[in-house]
């Protein structure tokens, strides 16, 4: 059922348009003036905004320029006693659905209605094919060892579910991948994916990257600014080395996750939000509860589904398929002659102690790709990766 919110400071209209547009079976909720309008997106997601030009505590105008500059979608109908069509040109460019003058044909407003649906319904329809037609195959999770079927089919189980899912392994296993294949084989897949790294933010900045900030909520907030829960909103967020959050910011992600809710740094208002919660770390969390460094009762709200990324010395058999993935897709970047391994130079590549897993061995490819002949043999392996010793 699409929801609609009507924005007029006339009441007879607000009770008219709410009537008819109820008896079509839509949610309708309606404001008086354009701060209250306002107040009610900011808490609500509707699927179409009716909203009057003229009115008393804030120009219909202004309404629709502070909808655009809070970076909200949806289509947003002017309606007027007053209109002109100098002011339906203007309403049109500010980014207006449509304009219609009083008084108000129903069926006129019925039909742009669906129109405005119709609309929204294509562009969610064109950005899913969009997804589907650019998605880089480098998103895709490469491998056929047994420990990377098994996370391909949770992921292919999970994804469909709004589950949470806690992602570990190591630094450059691949966590980043697990989590957008579960985003892109989600319904959420043509909405944001948000990814947000708690270890490279500082601690005193991380509550207003995560939720936001009112203007003048410290000393350099010249402007309102809307955090990545929000910018998820409808999607999915992902939160990379969770395991460094600070306490503070802990609880209000958990508080997030509890009443689907968040407040901006300095602001007083709740904001409802709908997002998928993805988290990964490359620490102990349990070892990290006990020390008094992570909530216990975050960590249970985020492990619904756990899954482990492992090393890739613990799936050497991927190696080949992974090298010839990078080999393919880095030639293709620098626009060289694609090049190769000998049977030897592969094996010799399955002999490196990986440390810095899957991202490492990328960088040794492109080493390689650089520094090499057009077969890569064991002997350029060994010059310019490390060897077990």
């Amino acid at each position: 059922m699409a929801k609609i919110l009507v924005i007029d400071d006339e009441r007879p209209i607000r009770s008219t348009l709410k009537e008819i547009l109820e008896f079509e079976k839509y949610e309708v909720e309606d404001a008086e003036d354009g701060p209250t309008g306002l107040h009610l997106l900011g808490k609500s997601k509707f699927e179409i905004v009716l909203c009057d030009i003229k009115m008393p505590k804030m120009d219909g105008m202004d309404v629709l320029d502070k909808i655009m500059e809070m970076g909200i979608d949806v289509p947003v109908v002017m309606i007027s006693g007053h209109g002109n069509v100098d002011t339906a040109v203007e309403a049109i460019k500010k980014g207006a659905f449509d304009f219609i003058q009083k008084p108000l044909d129903l069926n006129r407003i019925l039909v742009t209605i669906r129109n405005a649906l119709d609309r929204s319904d294509l562009v969610k329809e064109t950005k899913v094919l969009k997804r589907k037609i650019t998605k880089s195959k480098a998103s895709d999770i490469v491998g056929e060892s047994a420990p990377i079927k098994a996370i391909k089919e949770m992921i292919a189980r999970v994804a469909p579910t709004d589950a949470r899912v806690m992602i570990t392994g190591g630094n450059g296993a691949g966590k980043e991948l697990v989590a957008r294949q579960l985003h892109e084989q989600s319904e959420r897949a043509s909405q944001a994916f948000v990814e947000v790294n708690c270890a490279a933010i500082p601690s005193e900045l991380i509550e207003s990257e995560l939720f936001g900030h009112e203007k003048g909520a410290f000393t350099s907030a010249n402007k309102q600014r809307k955090g990545k829960f929000e910018q998820a909103d409808g999607g999915t967020i992902f939160l990379d080395e969770i395991g460094d959050m600070s306490l503070a910011a802990q609880a209000k992600v958990l508080r997030a996750l509890q009443e689907h809710k968040i407040s901006r740094v300095g602001g007083d208002k709740d904001i409802k939000v709908d997002v998928r919660v993805l988290a990964a770390t490359n620490k102990n969390l349990i070892e990290e509860i006990a020390e008094g460094n992570f909530r216990e009762d975050l960590y249970h709200r985020l492990s619904v589904i756990p899954i482990h990324v492992p090393s890739l010395n613990d799936r050497q058999d991927d190696i080949p398929l992974l090298a010839e993935h990078f080999l393919k897709a880095i030639c293709k970047e620098y626009g060289m002659p694609e090049k190769s391994f000998d049977s030897k130079g592969m094996k010799a590549l399955q002999t490196v102690n990986w440390t810095g897993n899957i991202r490492e061995l990328r960088n040794v490819v492109e080493r390689l790709i650089i520094l090499c002949d057009k077969t890569i043999s064991a002997e350029d392996v060994k010059l310019y990766a490390n060897p077990k010793a």
